[in-house]
């Protein structure tokens, strides 16, 4: 009998013990401090970003803007010194360019920033407004790796990577039947169309008081 109590109490004490473990609940994990980020090789100094700022005004800007008063002398016309987009909305841009990317099976390699010059018209062809007609800008392409060359890319209306200059390359004028897909074999985001990953229709015009 002796025994059988001296079991009976370590029976319920082990399960009070787990029963306390239980409601106690699995241990926080302390809040571990972020890795440092180290600066891009690309940073420049405040004073030569001034100095590629000035260069720009003295070989570039008086004569962007003596052509345009040549083509229309009775309008004012002042040459955008930048374009910009939203930090949020280039983390966007980002995350959709991956997720694209991703579901196409390629690597994006870089962006590209090509220069632009907005049409002398009110509206884009998708009926936006066009805010500065004749306005210089810029717009992103995002490139992948192709036999050791960077090209931009888009993704087909069968979810797989194709190359812009196959579909809009000099001489090809339309689009290929033929043009070359660089994904996985079987399409993981079928589509009804082409997605385009080109940003543009950012925010353009002569730099804000106090920068340069």
């Amino acid at each position: 009998m002796k025994n059988n109590k001296t079991a009976l109490i370590a029976f319920f004490g082990a399960a009070l013990l787990l029963l306390g473990a239980c409601q106690q609940g699995p241990k926080k994990e302390e809040p571990t401090e972020p890795e440092e980020v180290l600066p891009p090789e690309g940073i420049i100094s405040l004073e030569e970003s001034k100095s590629l700022y000035d260069n720009y005004t003295k070989h570039r800007l008086g004569i962007i803007k003596e052509y345009e008063m040549e083509r229309y002398p009775d309008r004012m016309h002042i040459p955008a010194r930048f374009s910009s987009f939203s930090y949020a909305e280039i983390k966007q841009y980002m995350a959709f360019v991956e997720q694209e990317a991703k579901e196409a099976g390629v690597k994006v390699e870089s962006l590209r920033l090509y220069f632009a010059n907005y049409p002398d018209k009110p509206d884009f062809p998708d009926g936006k407004k066009v805010v500065h007609p004749r306005q210089n800008s810029i717009f992103i392409v995002p490139t992948m790796n192709v036999n050791g060359q960077e090209y931009g890319f888009y993704i087909g209306a069968d979810g797989k990577a194709k190359l812009i200059k196959d579909a809009l390359g000099t001489g090809i004028g339309s689009r290929k039947a033929k043009s070359k897909s660089y994904a996985n074999m079987i399409p993981t985001n079928i589509q009804d169309e082409d997605q385009s990953l080109t940003l543009d229709r950012s925010t353009s015009g002569p730099p804000p008081n106090g920068d340069y």
